[in-house]
């Protein structure tokens, strides 16, 4: 195993965040002779950060933590084009106010992972929009797009997969890369920034702009990837049956992101703990020992350590609590999710399949009647097997109603 010399290779390593490196041993070098700036870049496709954002945070924390300075890049400029990166289809454009009040919304979950200022090593929030936005569209088309290749952009998996498909490539999608290798040279010439980090789907549009950097500004610029995460059982991580993981609590509370952690598969235990807690490798390779039940103690201070990162330690242990009460105790947790119903409402009934929907226990209608026809809602710990039975105030224990899906998703009904 290749032994490096820097805290930061050594450490993004030895976590497994490392996939891809354009030169991992020139990088390596750099990182043990000073502080090397890095960044990643986020587009403003919604109000909150998800979970396949999180990978990209925690190199940025890492790097932090092992004396480097990290960027986050905000898209202002960039939204209004969208990266064709993974997609069949063109994204929605959006407006400039719609994009900047998404931005500040993004900007409040990083603050829970990098601390910002005006240190060596502090981290810098950054918006594209203050160098595209002023673009002069003849100038960087002779300055920057005659170092970009048709021939090099069709190779692309972003094009190429479109292409293959058969879907649409729009010519303002088609920019997207050229855009993104020169956020990359304007980095390095406003913040001297070498290192670009993302995901695996983002290695072609890295690779475009280290090689603007030699060409534009004569520069030694590294790219960094991480790969894809995906569980023990083949599938995307982040995904659950309530729809994207967000890190957001009014969009996915402290609650569920814990039992999104505890839920995780056995074979998928260590590895996140690596990948998504500060926790000491030592400490994970004794966690990484625990074998039959005893694993669920490790997937506890998964989700404990997850969501303290996110959510801070307050929300975390009162997320623990509720699980401890809900699931080890039977009982109704406090931070349950709950909806509430008026009493006027319960009072003629609501259908059971209604009910389970509007708890946030199936996505839609057709899917909370699945879930019953299937045999995995209950009613208050008592099975429920007819989608149409009405539910009404007669179900009301102690003020609310307790539903289930499964046996790890739960909610309350409350009366209003």
């Amino acid at each position: 195993m290749t032994q490096y010399r820097s805290d930061l290779i050594q450490t993004l390593t030895a976590r497994g965040f490392l996939h891809q490196c354009t030169n991992l041993e020139a990088l390596d070098a750099k990182a043990t002779s000073g502080v090397v700036t890095a960044y990643v870049g986020y587009d403003a496709t919604a109000d909150s950060l998800h979970i396949g954002n999180l990978v990209s945070i925690m190199m940025l924390r890492w790097l932090q933590k092992t004396g480097h300075r990290p960027i986050t890049l905000m898209g202002g400029g960039t939204t209004k084009i969208g990266d064709p990166s993974g997609r069949d289809e063109t994204r929605v454009l959006q407006d400039d106010a719609t994009i900047n009040a998404r931005i500040a919304s993004l900007q409040t979950a990083f603050g829970r992972y990098l601390a910002y200022g005006t240190g060596k090593t502090d981290a810098l929030m950054v918006n594209n929009a203050d160098w595209l936005d002023g673009l002069q569209y003849i100038p960087f088309l002779r300055d920057i797009g005659r170092h970009f290749t048709i021939n090099r952009m069709l190779t692309m998996d972003s094009v190429k997969l479109r292409l293959e498909r058969e879907q649409p490539l729009t010519f303002l999608e088609f920019n997207y890369m050229i855009l993104q290798g020169y956020d990359f040279v304007e980095l390095y010439r406003r913040f001297g920034c070498t290192l670009q980090l993302g995901g695996s789907d983002q290695w072609g549009n890295i690779i475009q702009g280290v090689d603007l950097g030699r060409r534009v500004v004569d520069a030694e610029l590294f790219g960094f990837t991480c790969p894809l995460i995906t569980t023990s059982s083949g599938a995307k991580m982040g995904k659950t049956a309530a729809g994207a993981v967000w890190l957001k609590a009014e969009r996915f509370s402290p609650y569920d992101y814990y039992q999104f952690w505890r839920n995780t598969e056995d074979g998928d235990v260590g590895r996140f703990l690596k990948l998504f807690t500060d926790l000491p490798l030592e400490e994970i390779a004794r966690l990484e020992k625990l074998e039959g039940a005893e694993i669920n103690d490790a997937k506890k201070v998964l989700a404990l350590e997850a969501t303290t990162l996110l959510h801070g330690a307050e929300a975390a242990k009162d997320a623990a609590e509720t699980a401890r009460k809900t699931f080890e105790q039977g009982g109704i947790g406090d931070d349950l999710p709950t909806v509430e119903i008026s009493a006027t409402e319960l009072k003629t009934g609501i259908p059971a399949w209604s009910l389970f929907q509007r708890a946030g226990l199936a996505e839609s209608n057709g899917e909370a009647r699945r879930l019953i026809r299937g045999g995995g809602a209950k009613v208050n710990d008592q099975k429920c097997d007819d989608e149409n039975v009405m539910v009404t105030a007669d179900a009301v224990v102690d003020g609310v109603i307790k539903l289930s899906a499964g046996k790890k998703r739960h909610a309350i009904v409350k009366l209003t």
